[in-house]
């Protein structure tokens, strides 16, 4: 899998990553540590070296759980993860109330000031075993933190080698601009995929003008792109999917008619309907790297596949006018 450089820095990610959002368990009804675990160690052999997770992800979990599947390899991987979450520390903006894997009732903040990012930084290298980290994201912004001063924690962190580069997520244009005249931004991640794509108008033109990456999240929509939802789909306790405005049935249903129609070109292919909603996201303007989840090792050599093969433009012209005709009621 050939890599893809990431903005203006050195850092080189595979474009196909492991999502580490689902193996924390949270919001998405839990998984088994050693399928996790195994998931990540089979991520090399496909050519996926790139995993991306954060502190929230399972109240530390999942960084805890791809520490101890990278170690003795760390070498190999480029290992993101992030800061600005906060479940222990009532400063910042309240975000929301959860539960969190022991069932108690959570308070989560958004907050990114400056001694708080030098410190989710140490604690989320001692979960993961390493001494650095590629790239350091702040996961959402704080509207009570001046963005100048979390970047210039940023900085300092690079300027210490405890990170190699740094990120952002969820930031809006205009953010993403002040960010950018304090430090080199290497890149926002933000939610992408065929039946969400308002980054388009605004934020994917200004990152290629300004060679800043974009890493797509979600962009199998939380799995319902994979064709395999349906209106009656069980979903285990405490997944959050549920309660989405992608989820409601009449939203499935028009969705699974989309992927209807694109199935004869998946089929002349040779690929999944997953392979080949991630290998169109893969060839959207500006979009650097597809983050996509997977619970197994079955899940990562599945994804792993979308960068096998390339759609001509004819075929990505004629997923457009398939997608033209989708009408979510995203309500």
């Amino acid at each position: 899998m050939k890599k893809r450089k990431l903005g203006k820095t050195d850092l080189e990610l595979s474009p196909v990553a492991f999502g580490a959002w689902a193996i924390g368990g949270w919001m998405w009804g839990g998984n088994e540590r050693k399928d996790s675990i195994q998931a990540i160690r089979a991520c090399l052999d496909q050519g996926i070296t790139t995993i991306d997770t954060a502190p929230i992800y399972g109240f530390g979990l999942s960084e805890e759980i791809v520490g101890e599947a990278i170690a003795g390899n760390r070498g190999r991987y480029e290992i993101l993860t992030k800061a600005g979450m906060r479940w222990d520390d009532s400063r910042g903006v309240h975000y929301f109330s959860t539960v969190n894997n022991e069932g108690a009732s959570c308070e989560v903040y958004k907050y990114s000031g400056r001694e708080s990012v030098i410190a989710e930084c140490e604690r989320s290298l001692k979960r993961l075993g390493c001494d650095y980290i590629d790239l350091y994201q702040i996961h959402w912004p704080d509207d009570s933190t001046p963005i100048d001063e979390t970047m210039e924690a940023l900085q300092l962190l690079i300027d210490q080698g405890k990170i190699r580069a740094a990120g952002v997520s969820n930031y809006s244009l205009g953010q993403m601009k002040k960010a950018t005249s304090i430090i080199n931004l290497a890149s926002n991640q933000l939610p992408y995929s065929m039946v969400r794509r308002d980054i388009e108008s605004d934020i994917v033109p200004w990152c290629v003008e300004q060679d800043c990456g974009i890493l797509a999240y979600s962009p199998l929509q939380r799995g319902l792109l994979t064709g395999k939802i349906r209106t009656d789909t069980s979903f285990a306790p405490g997944d959050s999917r549920p309660g989405l405005p992608h989820f409601k049935s009449e939203n499935i249903i028009k969705t699974n008619r989309f992927l209807e129609r694109i199935q004869p070109l998946a089929l002349e292919k040779g690929v999944s309907l997953s392979q080949l909603v991630i290998r169109w996201t893969l060839q959207r303007p500006g979009i650097s790297v597809a983050l996509v989840g997977a619970r197994n090792e079955a899940q990562v050599k599945q994804n792993a596949g979308a960068a096998s093969f390339e759609l001509s433009p004819d075929e990505m012209e004629s997923i457009s006018a398939s997608l033209d005709k989708l009408n979510l009621d995203l309500s």
